[in-house]
């Protein structure tokens, strides 16, 4: 299910078919604290899209891990994957919204 994007928009069944497959990913929710606390994909990380370029360094060290962005609507995930394709980051996908996530949340 390898697949490389930068970033390349991606569905909620593909994103849920990588959580329940081998393939090593990461889920980026780019939201604030509030917001991540009202519920959020599980497993995923918090990392507020004004800290992406300051933190992903110490979160993210492997750059080429698929990293699966996302927020409430869709904006913010999109500049926040940017920003990491930026950085070096090879395999980003942006999700978009939870609000869009028809599956379980923490």
């Amino acid at each position: 299910m390898q697949n490389r994007c930068n970033p390349k928009r991606v569905t909620p069944r593909y994103a849920r078919a990588v959580m329940g497959s081998n393939q090593e990913a990461i889920f980026i929710d780019v939201r604030t604290k509030q917001e991540y606390d009202t519920g959020h994909i599980p497993g995923a990380i918090l990392l507020p899209d004004d800290d992406v370029e300051a933190l992903a360094p110490f979160l993210l060290p492997d750059k080429d891990v698929l990293t699966i962005v996302y927020c409430q609507r869709g904006g913010r995930s999109q500049s926040a994957a940017d920003v990491l394709v930026s950085m070096g980051y090879t395999n980003v996908c942006n999700l978009g919204g939870i609000d869009s996530w028809p599956y379980e949340r923490e």
